[in-house]
């Protein structure tokens, strides 16, 4: 009777296209249970045990429970927790103290199975889920954005830098647009005598969100390229804190007195001129990371109720 309820449900699924897989799920757990339950109570009436014989069952089921079946219980009453609570649910990209990191596939009694970007499935207790810390990337929404940092050498430019950092954004296929509310964003996170750190920060499309440590690669492997084409060098390496004692020059300055090609400031001046217009680099030179937080903030008094006027 429950695999002919669940087989009904499937094909319901695949008739129709826009319902909600993860409801479906959650009602044909809840029928197995059900189901179950009736069936063991018909087999007690079958065999002529009554109902109230139970009892003494129940108190030998306490005792169990008492000295060794407590986590099985536990895990049972975290499982129906999660069906009825929705704070996870099937499809779900989650993670999990001690870095597991993958998408639900099933909610059974005892267990979750978690099945990693690795295609290896994990199962983890269900009284994990509601005791711990649970990280579920994907409950209210399917994008979510990442930040991928980098650094240049101190001398860069920060508008050039941001032109390299979107163009190499657009070169990825995973994100989720150039233009918007959720375009690509560029900021400035610290600057010093040995480097420039940067930050791009992209919001990524449904897929890729659920594949962390790949998309990471992918954009910072476009990046390298991207800042190579416009000739902006990384961040000095620990070459430069001896040549800066010989030429009284820090940086990159002291890489390229070293080589004889003059210093970094003087090519990078000539060099923008032929990459930035006015217009562009007027157009790149706006603060991203300002316009997030505002952006952010207006999001969150529009979020608010209204304070109704106060009485005179």
């Amino acid at each position: 009777m429950s695999s002919l309820a669940q087989a009904l449900l499937k094909r319901y699924a695949r008739s129709h296209e826009g319902a909600n897989q993860a409801s479906l799920y959650t009602l044909s757990r809840i029928l197995h249970y059900a189901i179950t339950v009736v069936a063991i109570l018909v087999s007690f009436h079958v065999a002529g045990i009554p109902i109230s014989q139970l009892a003494v069952f129940g108190g030998a089921l306490g005792v169990g429970l008492g000295f060794g079946l407590q986590a099985i219980f536990s895990n049972f009453v975290a499982g129906l927790i999660l069906l009825f609570d929705r704070s996870l649910k099937v499809g779900d990209f989650v993670e999990l103290d001690g870095d597991t990191r993958g998408v639900v596939r099933s909610i059974n009694i005892r267990s979750t199975r978690i099945t990693t970007n690795d295609n290896i499935d994990v199962l983890v207790p269900n009284s994990e889920f509601v005791t711990k810390r649970l990280v579920n990337w994907t409950h209210a929404s399917e994008h979510r954005r990442i930040r991928v940092p980098f650094a240049v050498g101190p001398d860069a430019d920060k508008e050039l830098v941001k032109k390299a950092a979107l163009e190499a954004a657009s070169r990825v296929p995973f994100t989720l647009s150039m233009e918007g509310r959720r375009q690509p964003q560029v900021w400035l996170e610290k600057f010093g005598d040995s480097s420039s750190d940067f930050v791009l920060a992209v919001w990524l499309t449904e897929a890729a969100a659920r594949r962390n440590s790949a998309i990471r690669a992918a954009y910072t492997w476009e990046l390298d390229t991207a800042l190579r084409k416009y000739g902006i060098a990384d961040s000095p390496s620990q070459l430069v804190v001896h040549l800066k004692s010989m030429f009284d020059l820090s940086g990159n300055d002291a890489v390229e007195a070293f080589r004889g090609a003059g210093t970094h400031q003087q090519r990078s001046r000539e060099s923008n001129k032929a990459y930035l217009a006015p217009e562009e680099r007027e157009i790149l030179s706006r603060n991203d990371a300002k316009e997030d937080a505002r952006l952010d903030m207006q999001e969150d008094a529009e979020a608010l109720p209204a304070t109704p006027p106060s009485q005179p």
